[in-house]
């Protein structure tokens, strides 16, 4: 699998990608004598003529320049200067387009494409004669991830073939009725230049039939007798009639290429990633080897410390976004991988302009870097690919969908299933970082197994798996109590956020009172957990919140009741 970058995104809107020097092509997805004539159409003018449309769109063609990643989504609070054009790229892109000028740029145009050469490309200009090209820098702010994964021209390329696709349109046809080429396309996630030829193939062959026309030179697409009776059989087999899959050999690479092993997270990340939770240094010292290791991580300490919430966070350590694919075809079987629920899409910028020439493969969603937390609901059918017979649709596994990311095990000794069953099933997995799966229909198949795996426990560790598996599992981090400073500033911070004025000696009145008679010990939970006892004490009584000493012993009876201590 190859993987393209650099795309350009002009002031005009339109686009190419990164191209060599010395000889730049620029690939433009439309038609022109299509777009030529929407112009001509939109501003009324007469035939060819001195700045007639055909040279304004020309120029326009012309005007393409040098190159530049894809931009995420702009955050509030977030602009810098990076995603500003300064007045030299400007320039640059003017004295780039003189350059073509000057060059002798050739048009041609192949199919519904237009292909632009040029042999001599120059930029002069603002750039002096030995100065490098500029290169998009890996830690720009507004720059995407080195992968991506380019759209296919072909259905080679794509590693499909056209009774896969033609399958597909068929089974949505037959749920929607009626569509256009573009809906087709869109639903399917392939170019509509690919689906055009398709869609007129299956024409000819009595499969579709012509609605309607529709605008921008389609039309309106519904399934004839012959075409219906294809789709149920299909349907019949399975119903999935969503995003073209995506072969296992593009999926292991783009695996590999995003790798949590490709990450190095240094203290000021892991500072960043705990920001809103209380963590000693010492305990962030235990934690940024265990992370970059990107293997197993035993989290094990007294209930209400934040385990859970310190392992929810270790993801942010590493790069913000991957890619992965909607759906993974496997010799006819279809497994699929995204899941909203446990993935958060971050799409990229809607462009701007006229075209769309970021050139991404839309069967792939790009998504932040995923933490899948699972607790004692774990089984052993949530680690296998698993059938619904109904549909005849595959679901990935946890694991599966959490490659590239971090996959907690909360809660670890208190699953349904047997603690040996669980570590035999990846006690090879997390040594060699790969998986086999068991497809539906026999085959056995072999995938990466890359994610952090994190095992949240209250109990020791060393009770409750053999030594074979602790030497897997290379590190064991304990999460202590809070000290009593520790404690004090996290009670105030929380009482300050949640509208309560000063405690006036309340964590004194706690601690002397609830705590050191007793013997009971601190956890971090406590204050958040006391103070919202307090709070909703005050606002169903309707009284003013305050830490007064009888509110305390109110919320301290309630929540330390049948504790012991």
């Amino acid at each position: 699998m190859s993987f393209r970058g650099g795309i350009t995104q002009t002031n005009e809107g339109l686009g190419t990608g990164s191209l060599p020097q010395g000889a730049r092509w620029l690939r433009v997805a439309t038609n022109f004598e299509k777009v030529l004539g929407k112009e001509r159409k939109a501003s009324s003018m007469a035939p060819p003529g001195p700045g007639s449309v055909e040279e304004k769109l020309l120029a326009r063609l012309l005007a393409l320049g040098g190159p530049e990643r894809p931009r995420e989504v702009s955050e509030p609070n977030q602009c810098g200067e990076d995603g500003r054009s300064s007045a030299k790229d400007r320039g640059r892109a003017g004295s780039s387009s003189a350059g073509m000028a000057s060059s002798g740029v050739s048009a041609a145009s192949c199919g519904s494409e237009i292909l632009l050469a040029s042999n001599s490309f120059s930029e002069a200009g603002d750039r002096g004669p030995e100065e490098p090209l500029d290169q998009p820098s890996p830690n720009r702010a507004d720059s995407l991830e080195s992968f991506y994964p380019p759209e296919p021209r072909s259905f080679e390329e794509a590693k499909l073939s056209e009774t896969e696709v033609e399958a597909l349109i068929l089974k949505f046809l037959l749920a929607r009725g009626e569509a256009t080429g573009r809906q087709i396309a869109d639903q399917v996630k392939l170019p509509f230049l690919l689906i055009e030829r398709l869609l007129r193939a299956m024409k000819n062959d009595q499969l579709v039939a012509h609605r309607g026309s529709a605008p921008m030179n389609d039309y309106v697409f519904q399934l004839t007798e012959i075409g219906r009776e294809r789709a149920r059989r299909l349907a019949a087999h399975c119903t999935y009639f969503g995003a073209a899959p995506v072969a296992l050999s593009d999926y292991i690479a783009a695996v590999a290429a995003q790798s949590l092993t490709r990450q190095v997270p240094t203290p000021e990340t892991l500072h960043l990633a705990f920001a809103d939770l209380l963590v000693s240094k010492e305990l962030l010292d235990r934690l940024g080897p265990a992370i970059c290791s990107g293997r197993g991580l035993f989290l094990y300490g007294s209930p209400g410390n934040g385990k859970t919430s310190i392992a929810e966070r270790i993801c942010r350590a590493f790069g913000k976004t991957i890619w992965i694919p909607r759906a993974i075809g496997v010799d006819g079987e279809i497994i699929r991988l995204f899941d909203p629920v446990t993935h958060e899409e971050v799409p990229l910028e809607e462009p701007g302009g006229l075209l769309d020439a970021r050139a991404v493969d839309r069967r792939w969603v790009r998504i932040r870097r995923p933490t899948i937390v699972v607790g004692g609901e774990l089984t052993m059918a949530n680690l296998e690919v698993t059938l619904n017979s109904s549909t005849g649709i595959c679901e990935a596994p946890v694991q599966l969908k959490a490659n590239c990311g971090v996959l907690v095990i909360d809660d670890f000794g208190r699953q349904r299933i047997p603690i040996e069953q669980l570590l035999n099933r990846w006690i090879v997995p997390l040594e060699k970082r790969h998986d086999f799966l068991n497809l539906p229909n026999g085959k056995k198949i072999t995938v990466p197994f890359d994610q952090l795996v994190i095992f949240s426990t209250n109990l020791d560790p060393t009770g409750l798996v053999d030594e074979a598996f602790l030497r897997r599992i290379p590190y064991k981090i304990e999460i202590p109590d809070p000290t009593e400073e520790e404690f004090r500033w996290l009670f105030q911070q929380l009482a300050c956020s949640m509208g309560f004025p000063g405690d006036h000696g309340a964590v004194d009145y706690l601690l002397e009172k609830h705590y050191r008679p007793v013997g009971r010990p601190l956890r971090f939970c406590h204050p958040r957990d006391l103070l919202f006892q307090v709070r909703n004490y005050c606002l169903y009584h309707r009284l003013p919140l305050e830490l007064r000493p009888e509110y305390l012993d109110i919320a301290a009876e309630i929540y330390f009741s049948g504790s012991g201590r």
